[in-house]
């Protein structure tokens, strides 16, 4: 089914569950730009009519998309596309930093200042 809002679609027959095909479709048209920053979401009882789902689905899909910081909540105002693409960048290599050091064993300490001697030169 579509969903006529954001022109978002929900395989039934795919073995990919529905709220990681809506959670990529939003997250695929935030990085394209289709979504821009402070676009504001339909809400999820909506969307989830529109796309023929439980409303629990597209709450998870939300969910998981701002803990990945691409969209925010504002409580009863709803869901909005957080930041702009450089921001949600800084997100990702900063993540991806993390990552390297917890594998290598380093304290946070040592990867902050780590940092700070990079960004000095």
């Amino acid at each position: 089914m579509t969903g006529p809002a954001l022109g978002l679609g929900v395989d039934a027959s795919s073995g990919v569950p529905p709220f990681e095909q809506v959670r990529e479709a939003i997250r695929g048209q935030v990085d394209s730009g289709r979504l821009a920053p402070g676009f504001r979401l339909p809400p999820v009882r909506a969307l989830a009519e529109s796309l023929g789902i439980a409303p629990n689905t597209v709450a998870r899909a939300y969910k998981e998309l701002e803990a990945l910081g691409v969209v925010e909540t504002r409580g009863r105002a709803g869901t909005f596309v957080g930041g702009s693409g450089v921001e949600r960048s800084l997100r990702e290599a900063a993540s991806s930093y993390v990552a390297s050091v917890r594998a290598l064993g380093v304290s946070d300490a040592e990867a902050l200042e780590a940092v700070r001697r990079a960004l000095g030169s």
